[in-house]
């Protein structure tokens, strides 16, 4: 006859090490990210323009915060799941394992979605617009599907789309005047240039790999970002485009 206690205490341990194993990818990635964003801020101390600390800043509290916040949950269910709740006083022995396993699922389902933290906090705070706009830039071409691309390939994209939002929510942030009169005169891509060839070279150097997908983030939040939707005020696009070609 099998032993129930038995039974459980295998099924904890294979809940614990799934959780383990869903989240320490998406943890190590939400560290390296925070060690980026330290590097950054350091740098942005020494420079001559004290507005440049702020986007690094911002960054390495989102970070930090994410991270802080995947460990939060980790910890809490493993400590739950190897201090299961105590048999009440004078229970006879059925009760003792008579806990439901669903519990236990549910629990480390919950864990199991804390892999996804990182997707939800950003450098800065998200309108609603700007979630919808990201929905719609990860499925820009019908046939492009990123569930199909290997593991690294979907990490590459997850990564090009933040640091595409990211370096435009820095140039908004620190040029709010050029990027006001660019949306004017519609020549974005012309009065943004030196920020914008900064921008793509990093972005061209970390995502060389996944350039030929057509997908272009660094265009979609250009002009969801600095051309707040409206792609003429970009003006000429300089850039390769799998998006734009026809």
């Amino acid at each position: 006859m099998a032993n129930p206690k038995k039974s459980q205490e295998d099924f904890l341990d294979a809940a614990v090490s799934r959780a383990l194993r869903d989240n320490l990818a998406p943890l190590q990635r939400t560290a390296d990210e925070l060690h980026q964003a330290y590097a950054d801020l350091v740098a942005a101390c020494a420079s001559v323009r004290p507005s440049n600390v702020l986007p690094a800043m911002l960054r390495a509290q989102a970070s930090a915060a994410s991270l802080a916040a995947g460990l939060s949950v980790l910890s809490n269910f493993i400590a739950v799941a190897l201090n299961p709740r105590e048999t009440p006083a004078g229970a006879g022995a059925p009760a003792a394992v008579a806990e439901p396993e669903t519990d236990w699922e549910e629990a480390a389902g919950v864990v199991a979605e804390s892999a996804v933290v990182e997707e939800a906090i950003v450098a800065v705070p998200e309108s609603p617009a700007e979630i919808s706009a990201e929905a719609v830039a990860k499925a820009e071409t019908p046939t492009f599907e990123m569930a199909n691309l290997p593991g690294d390939q979907q990490d590459l994209h997850r990564r090009a789309n933040r640091v595409a939002k990211v370096a435009m929510q820095d140039i908004k942030l620190l040029r709010p005047q050029d990027v006001r009169l660019g949306r004017e005169h519609k020549d974005l891509c012309q009065r943004l240039r030196n920020d914008l060839d900064k921008a793509r070279k990093e972005y061209d150097r970390r995502f060389r790999a996944i350039l030929d997908h057509p997908v272009d983030y660094f265009h979609h939040w250009m002009v969801e970002i600095l051309a707040e939707g409206d792609q003429q005020a970009l003006g000429e696009y300089p850039y390769p485009s799998p998006v734009l070609r026809h």
